[in-house]
């Protein structure tokens, strides 16, 4: 099993919006060479001239850095209802949108690239009939953005099992599910983009708030997971700090030895972990950051070593 230690840009929203500062985080303050670039650092509803300035920039930095951007994805300002908005104009905007973001992965280098599912409105979620409706509507636009994607020269799409079911793919059963619905006429995979942290509080099956359980069930799919300290109440992004460690129950050994056990030959650990805007957590972000990191590298490493992986 090969494992990559990297990163989830949404540390850098509106915190370190130029490439410069935020690949300087990444490469310098914690030693790390991969990322996942989220779309609210460069939103390709901007205008076209101003997103091929911005990417070439957003290069140009990492290749000097040494950063490779493996795949790309929504992220704060981007979790909106997109592909199962109610309103098929809406939702027609957001298909190009999507195309759009997949040129600006491409250009970035990306392999992959993807969102959650879809999110339903209230009232669609609570009406069987809709709620089937809206999945539907979602399979086919991702169905087309495969082939979309296909073309560019993607590897795979990734969608992210997410906690409640109005967000989809909240339980085990769900997410297998999607993959179900999602296995014919697509140009390239459909792949989950697993998060340590998510899965349904409410459901009666305990192995839906397992991450060994998700891990165990769809880590082969998965080419990246996000990672965070995840505590009783999922109530946050938690750093990798003594004080969240204490009480939470992500614990790096036990996660990679769960990922060999899966059958997973390679994947890449991201950290998506969030800050406050509020005195001090905004202020601890790169401390956090660095503390995160020093706590899972011996473990990466040790179970690189352990596979014959330099």
């Amino acid at each position: 099993m090969h494992v990559t230690l990297g990163i989830n840009t949404g540390f850098g929203i509106n915190r370190f919006p130029e490439p410069e500062d935020w690949a300087s985080v990444v490469g310098d303050e914690l030693g790390l060479d991969t990322v996942q670039f989220t779309a609210d650092l460069l939103n390709p509803f901007l205008p076209p001239d101003v997103v091929d300035r911005q990417a070439e920039r957003i290069r140009k930095v990492c290749d000097a850095k040494g950063i490779r951007i493996q795949s790309t994805f929504t992220s704060a300002f981007t979790r909106v209802n997109h592909l199962m908005h109610p309103d098929l104009e809406i939702q027609r905007v957001w298909i190009e949108w999507f195309k759009a973001f997949f040129q600006l992965s491409r250009e970035l280098g990306a392999e992959g690239a993807g969102s959650h599912f879809g999110i339903m409105s209230v009232r669609d979620n609570a009406d069987p009939v809709a709620r089937e409706k809206r999945l539907q509507q979602g399979v086919t636009a991702w169905r087309e953005l495969s082939i979309f994607g296909a073309e560019l020269g993607l590897d795979y799409l990734l969608f992210e099992p997410m906690s409640i079911p109005r967000e989809v793919a909240e339980t085990i059963d769900a997410t297998e599910d999607i993959f179900e619905r999602c296995a014919e006429g697509f140009a390239i995979p459909m792949l989950a983009c697993l998060d340590v942290d998510h899965g349904d509080l409410q459901s009666t099956n305990p192995d839906d708030t397992d991450p060994h359980a998700w891990i165990r069930a769809f880590g082969t799919r998965s080419p990246c997971i996000h990672i965070k300290q995840s505590l009783r109440d999922k109530g946050g992004h938690y750093p990798f700090t003594p004080e969240y460690n204490e009480r939470g129950k992500i614990i790096p050994e036990e996660i990679l030895g769960t990922m060999e056990d899966a059958g997973i030959e390679r994947c890449t650990l991201l950290l998506e972990i969030s800050h406050r805007e509020r005195w001090p957590a905004d202020y601890s972000v790169v401390s956090d950051l660095r503390q995160s990191v020093a706590y899972w590298r011996p473990a990466v490493e040790a179970a690189n070593r352990a596979a014959g992986v330099v």
